[in-house]
């Protein structure tokens, strides 16, 4: 089935509802979730997603997340799909500032968190097929490194937040 997704007008209020499908389909305005995941020593859980993923498949990323579903508080869409993707349960989330960002595959405000977590990884096997920790230094040189392509929406939302990390 496919699922209801929330629409957002310019001002990042919810005007509606769609499939996700025609979502896609017509690169509407929408809402979505990420997390930044770290670990006590600092690192940033970086995955791969899966080939059939329906945005940037095969693509790596540092952020967890996915869209809002309609009628779904961003908060709880970020607590489902930490859940979901990488098995993460039962952690404090940091929020960090909203940011949008729009490209010809996809358009929406990013509810964006951070949190710590120290336990097992558990990855959906329908959205990530690899995933790792990196050092904030070592995702910057991957970051900057063609052969591995990141997805540009996590880059441009969050990539200035791992290079300070790196920096520091």
């Amino acid at each position: 089935m496919d699922e209801l997704v929330a629409l957002l007008d310019s001002a990042g209020e919810v005007c509606g509802s769609a499939p996700r499908s025609v979502m896609r389909r017509d690169n509407l305005r929408h809402a979505a979730t990420g997390v930044l995941v770290r670990n006590p020593a600092g690192e940033i859980y970086v995955h791969r997603r899966t080939p059939t993923k329906d945005v940037y498949p095969a693509r790596y990323d540092f952020m967890a997340g996915g869209v809002v579903a309609a009628g779904e508080d961003p908060y709880d869409a970020v607590v489902r799909e930490l859940a979901e993707e990488l098995g993460i349960t039962g952690v404090s989330l940091e929020k960090l500032p909203e940011g949008d960002y729009a490209d010809d595959f996809t358009n929406y405000r990013a509810y964006l968190y951070a949190c710590t977590w120290d336990g097992p990884i558990h990855h959906q096997p329908e959205e990530v097929d690899w995933g790792t920790w990196m050092s904030p230094a070592e995702l910057v040189e991957r970051l900057n490194d063609p052969a591995w392509p990141f997805v540009p929406d996590t880059t441009a939302l969050l990539g200035q937040l791992v290079r300070s990390l790196a920096a520091s």
